[in-house]
């Protein structure tokens, strides 16, 4: 029988989406063993406070986590509420969560990679979305997680494969820009808005675009023209006028999804919603390690594949879906039950 007490989760968020979505959707599996509570932390570090002391103070006899928090993230250790279970993602949120979880001496769980210096040990279970921790008794290897249900959104339980003889008719289009490694030159957006239209004279395809804060504005201006044409663009997300949170409405009706790679967090939650994705990249583009293991871990599944910009056609195109075998679980259904083995004690 499911214990109908709430799970009381402090939820510790840094400022970056594509973090905090992640701890969300960990808190979103713990909802369906359990009810949860949770109550959000902001964590912001003071810059002047050296990642290497803080790792230094975290492995010393005299640490004292009260003194951490206050002095290194503003956080006043007499306003954290009691918990069961402390959840966080992104390596700004290590130092924090380590901090509450030995001030309330409870479990915890965190997303991502370890910073240099810090224990495994340290944490109840490590979320990992690469292959190379498989096999450790601290990690748990799954997608990265997403609180967005398929069920919820209406995606079909079983998902076609793609390819020359099986065209989508609505494809989402999720377009980034420019971030770190990733550079993109104007003939590369040119090129990619043409075969947009290239795909929907020769399939009879119609897009459903979204944007995001990191689209050129003259990027976003072309496909504003575009979607005169609604035989093209059935719909488009302008984030400029729609802020964020948009990306469900394309899951829910788009038959696979095109992603700029820039966004390792857009392509996850579209493979997550039970969709083909293809990513699409500039030439002048470099993932970090973990990223690249992480991209690979996908394509392995066989949940993704990715195209250069300046190689996208019809044909190559239609090729790399039929590669495509989409997820066919709900993955926040899988992640409960992995999170409910590894920790039983708290269901």
């Amino acid at each position: 029988m499911t214990d109908q007490t709430p799970l009381r989760v402090i939820f510790l968020a840094d400022t970056r989406p594509g973090h905090f979505h992640i701890a969300q959707g960990v808190i979103a599996a713990l909802s369906r063993l359990r009810p949860v509570d949770v109550t959000r932390i902001e964590v912001e570090r003071k810059w002047i406070v050296p990642t290497r002391w803080l790792r230094a103070r975290i492995n010393a006899q005299s640490f004292y986590p009260p003194r951490m928090l206050r002095m290194a993230y503003r956080i006043d250790a007499d306003t954290i509420p009691q918990a069961d279970l402390v959840v966080s993602a992104g390596g700004e949120t290590q130092m924090p969560n380590i901090c509450v979880t030995r001030l309330l001496d409870v479990p915890n769980i965190f997303c991502g990679s370890l910073l240099r210096g810090l224990e495994a040990d340290n944490f109840s279970l490590i979320v990992s979305s690469y292959e190379r921790d498989e096999g450790s008794d601290k990690h748990l290897v799954v997608l990265k997680p997403s609180s967005i249900d398929p069920d919820e959104l209406g995606r079909p339980k079983i998902v076609p494969r793609y390819g020359p003889d099986l065209r989508p008719q609505t494809l989402g289009l999720l377009i980034g820009g420019r971030a770190g490694r990733f550079q993109y030159r104007d003939s590369e957006w040119a090129a990619l808005l043409a075969f947009v239209e290239a795909l929907s004279k020769a399939w009879g395809t119609r897009w459903l675009i979204s944007t995001s804060r990191r689209t050129p504005d003259s990027v976003a201006d072309r496909i504003t023209e575009m979607a005169r044409d609604q035989n093209v663009v059935e719909n488009f997300i302008d984030f400029r006028k729609a802020g964020p949170g948009t990306l469900r409405q394309v899951f829910a009706n788009a038959d696979a999804i095109v992603c700029t790679e820039d966004s390792s967090s857009m392509i996850s939650e579209a493979v997550s919603a039970r969709l083909p994705v293809v990513g699409v990249s500039p030439r002048a583009f470099r993932f970090t390690e973990d990223e690249q293991l992480y991209r690979d871990f996908l394509m392995n599944k066989g949940w993704s594949r990715t195209i250069p910009i300046a190689d996208l056609s019809p044909e190559r195109f239609a090729d790399a879906l039929s590669q495509i075998e989409p997820l066919q679980e709900n993955p926040l259904n899988a992640l409960a039950l992995a999170l409910k083995a590894r920790l039983p004690h708290l269901f």
